[in-house]
């Protein structure tokens, strides 16, 4: 424990001398597109200070960081307002597969600049027809002149990529042999999304932001190389890529908890307030993200439950923070509609689908917590 507390310290001090007001305002929930240059410098300052990436191996610039190391960091980095790095995906999520599945090659050429924000990474798995079903997916990669071909030839369309069309790189799921089961005949490639044949586009989402794009594929030639994992083992790779940061969950009750602050410290909800059942549902509201920050670290403490423990904190998540927004805009009224409370309504609609539909994680309580048939 006095580790543990030296670790905790030791990022407080570091916070208090690098953390700025100007950083803080760009990783807002308000944030607008230039500031992405603003968080690009503070992911360079994480990582020269060890802290981008807690949980990864030291010899790929992380601090080889426990569960609960990466808990208190999560906390720590909360409470001030400090945003993580801008890979955020790629740091948590495809890092993690390259460092099992890739070659030294694709180790020493990826992870630092992935780590550094020198190189923006997004992930292509979901299609217009395949979202949370990764397995339907069709874009289609074809080995040009024949089985053993140095190159494969791409077609087909990904959507929901966040910061698409900001991204240099794209960790990227496509099918490689159509007579395959479902789950069998993926592969993953890391994909220079500069390559001839690939164009990006910007969605623009319902709260006014471009964090997502679509990727259009057409004709586009990557090589054998760039192949992360076996030919036709992508399933595995794909399931592989939340291995290193268990602790990633803390980050949705702590996400919750701040925003309930931000409502309580709002003046104009105290007038509603005075409402007994406006009171309630802030009771309710609080009381689930309790009850959710408890789910939270016995998820943490039983390795074995992580998939399942990740799918009902997502499902608690998704609802609170839907209810959450909707209690702000009637505590404060529609003046709520023309500020952050407004934008946060909209946002919020996307929580049940992103990361996992509400359904998908359902069917996985269902079937691996409950035990009921497929």
């Amino acid at each position: 424990m006095g580790n543990l507390a030296d670790f905790r310290d030791e990022l407080r001090s570091w916070l208090s001398e690098h953390l700025t007001d100007e950083v803080v305002r760009a990783g807002s929930r308000d944030s607008e597109e230039s500031d992405l240059e603003v968080l690009r410098a503070w992911n360079r300052t994480l990582a020269d200070g060890g802290w981008a990436a807690p949980s990864w191996p030291a010899e790929h610039g992380g601090r080889d960081a426990g569960v609960d190391e990466q808990l208190v960091y999560l906390e720590e980095m909360n409470a001030v307002r400090a945003p993580g790095p801008v890979n955020v995906i790629g740091v948590s999520n495809i890092a993690p597969a390259i460092m099992a599945f890739g070659t030294e090659e694709q180790k020493a050429r990826f992870l630092t600049p992935m780590l550094r924000g020198d190189e923006i990474w997004s992930q292509g798995m979901s299609e217009p027809d395949a979202g949370s079903d990764l397995a339907s997916l069709r874009t289609a990669a074809v080995a040009e002149g024949g089985a053993e071909g140095d190159h494969f030839v791409i077609n087909g369309q990904k959507t929901w990529n966040s910061m698409g069309h900001y991204a240099d790189w794209c960790q990227l799921y496509v099918r490689t042999d159509p007579e395959a089961k479902k789950h069998r005949g993926i592969t993953c490639f890391l994909v220079d999304l500069r390559t001839p044949g690939i164009e990006a586009k910007p969605i623009t989402t319902m709260a006014g932001g471009h964090t997502f794009a679509e990727l259009f594929f057409t004709d586009a030639r990557v090589p054998r190389a760039a192949m992360l994992g076996p030919l036709n083992e992508g399933w595995t790779v794909a399931m592989t890529t939340l291995s290193f940061e268990r602790a990633g969950v803390a980050r949705l009750h702590l996400s919750l908890a701040n925003k309930l602050g931000d409502l309580l410290a709002d003046p104009r909800a105290a007038a509603g307030l005075r409402d007994p059942v406006l009171r309630d549902r802030l009771a309710r509201v609080y009381a689930e993200i309790r009850a959710m920050r408890f789910l939270t670290e016995r998820t943490l403490a039983d390795p074995s439950a992580a998939g399942a423990g990740g799918s009902l904190a997502k499902l608690s998540w998704a609802h609170i923070d839907q209810d959450l927004a909707n209690l702000a805009v009637d505590l404060i009224g529609f003046e709520a509609l023309g500020d952050t409370w407004g934008w946060n309504l909209l946002s919020v609609r996307q929580a049940s689908i992103a990361g996992g539909t509400s359904e998908i994680n359902r069917n996985i309580v269902a079937e691996h917590v409950l035990g009921l048939p497929r």
